[in-house]
């Protein structure tokens, strides 16, 4: 009797250790275009209908929503479970869409709840966060709207996600900054403006909460090397001189001249990020282990001219029965 009580207080401690010590993981993905079929109100989604230039039917809109489950499930580095614990994204017409997508098999088991607004984006896309409710409590949540006066632009808002990931407080900003639309030069200072945007949201938080665990994702259309993230954000790949309110870029070395996260005209660029706080690297609690871009054989174009490419849903109005034209990118914590 006392052989089988102390085999049972054995296993019980084993699978507590378990349990505390499995992997936290956050990541950022790019769904290019996650329109539903349907033609609203708003103008710039009549191509994504059965009637518009992209013959977007049911069939075409259940397939991506497959391929984008199939690639969300892999963003953890746990192949035990079925997708990471907190998602941001971006390029979603609206919150439907995203319902579809979280009920799609296999991360339909994830239990994912999600934090969306609709926001003033010209194409009617929005930015968005998902999380796994059995491991993130949501405290709060509100968007930023980044305006040009005098300018008749209108871009996306800028996400804050407050809760608690594993019991630890964290504060997560999800973007998806101005795109380099008539040139990277002529179109830098939407960026710029965009990361101080980032940047005032940061410095309220920090304001308030000095050590604060910010975690700040997104597809910045720009590189860890240009003004809006190294000099903004001061966001660097090098942790031995971080400052307590410096960003450390974890993915920033991975870019090369072959490899990043999208790739246009033979140049790969690295503009899918997750930059964190010097609080989330050295103290206990939730720790950075590793980051990566998931850009499996599975999800890049075979063969021809753009072999290796991520392999998109469209170029044009050719549909390429794709995943996304952005890899998407995790990190991993103790």
């Amino acid at each position: 009797m006392i052989r089988i009580t102390f085999l049972l207080i054995l296993s019980f401690f084993l699978t507590f250790g378990y349990a505390q010590k499995q992997p936290v993981s956050v990541a950022f993905y790019n769904l290019e275009n996650l329109f539903d079929t349907i033609d609203s109100p708003k103008s710039g989604d009549f191509d994504w209908t059965p009637g518009g230039g992209k013959a977007w039917d049911t069939e075409r809109y259940q397939r991506k929503l497959n391929h984008l489950a199939y690639v969300i499930e892999k963003l953890d580095g746990d192949k035990k479970q079925a997708g990471p614990d907190i998602l941001g994204f971006c390029e979603v017409e609206n919150r439907t869409v995203v319902k579809d997508l979280i009920k799609t098999a296999p991360i339909d088991q994830a239990g994912y709840e999600i934090v969306h607004y609709d926001s003033p984006d010209h194409r009617g896309i929005d930015v968005g966060l998902l999380y796994r409710k059995d491991r993130f409590e949501l405290i709060d949540s509100k968007t930023y709207t980044l305006t040009f006066p005098g300018e008749d632009y209108h871009t996306r808002d800028q996400l804050l996600v407050v809760g608690k990931l594993q019991g630890e407080k964290v504060h997560v900003i999800v973007n998806h900054w101005p795109s380099r639309r008539g040139g990277q030069e002529k179109s830098n200072y939407r960026r710029v403006a965009a990361a101080k945007l980032t940047k005032s949201i940061i410095d309220s938080v920090q304001g308030a909460e000095a050590q604060a665990n910010i975690i700040v994702m997104g597809d910045f259309n720009d590189d860890p090397a240009n003004e809006s993230i190294a000099d903004v954000l001061k966001a660097t790949s090098d942790k031995t001189g971080l400052s307590d309110k410096g960003f450390y870029n974890p993915l920033a070395n991975l870019l090369s001249k072959d490899r990043g996260t999208l790739c246009y005209r033979d140049d790969w660029f690295l503009f899918d990020q997750v930059l964190l706080t010097k609080s989330l690297l050295d103290k206990d609690g939730l720790k950075y282990e590793k980051a990566n871009i998931y850009d499996d054989e599975s999800i890049r174009v075979q063969g021809g001219k753009y072999d290796g490419h991520p392999l998109r849903t469209h170029a044009g109005t050719l549909y390429l029965k794709g995943y996304s034209d952005h890899f998407p990118v995790y990190v991993v914590f103790e």
